[in-house]
């Protein structure tokens, strides 16, 4: 009888913890479609800048569409759950992305208005604390979009980059000037 009692007490207990992880699982996709849904909204609000009936119905009506279909699978992808902190330090990050892309776009035409052509080309490795793969690939791309500087692998928390103009004495270095901008908003963002 106590056999019985037991079974039965377990199956209970796994029942529980089932529809726990359920309801956890249930919440954190609610969450993320709501999250999903408000960058959306905003990105949309933000790209037709404009309160129209019209504007404003189409860009409910796609967003629900995209976070109903993207909500199920970001977790899938190995991407960290969405939150508002996250958020806000995407879009600071694809501001600073901006301001540096503006900034080496000054510093090549610079060097190649330049009579005597300052560059000194080079081949450097610098070194990333991050751990997520997506992230190091976001820094990658992020240092490859900035003029100047080109991802060429990247090799465990190693990266391979091409510079136009060569400075630091010593990997470290190097790593702050390259992507020290960029890897602390990634760090915040993916970890």
């Amino acid at each position: 009888m106590a056999e019985g009692y037991k079974k039965s007490v377990s199956k209970k207990s796994s029942l529980v913890s089932n529809s726990h992880k359920n309801r956890l699982s249930f919440t954190c996709k609610l969450k993320n479609f709501l999250y999903l849904f408000l960058f959306l909204m905003l990105v949309w609000l933000a790209l037709t800048s404009t309160v129209n009936l019209q504007e404003l119905t189409a860009g409910i009506i796609i967003s629900l569409i995209l976070s109903l279909v993207l909500s199920k699978n970001y977790l899938e992808l190995g991407l960290p759950p969405l939150s508002i902190k996250r958020i806000f330090f995407s879009i600071v990050y694809i501001l600073v992305l901006l301001l540096e892309i503006v900034r080496a776009n000054f510093d090549v035409a610079y060097r190649v208005i330049h009579p005597k052509m300052p560059i000194k080309p080079g081949i450097v490795t610098i070194k990333t604390g991050l751990k997520q793969d997506i992230a190091k690939l976001i820094l990658a791309n992020s240092i490859t979009l900035t003029p100047g500087t080109f991802t060429l692998d990247i090799l465990g928390d190693t990266l391979l980059v091409h510079w136009i103009n060569v400075k630091g004495k010593n990997m470290k270095e190097r790593t702050k000037l390259i992507a020290g901008k960029f890897e602390k908003y990634l760090r915040i963002i993916f970890e």
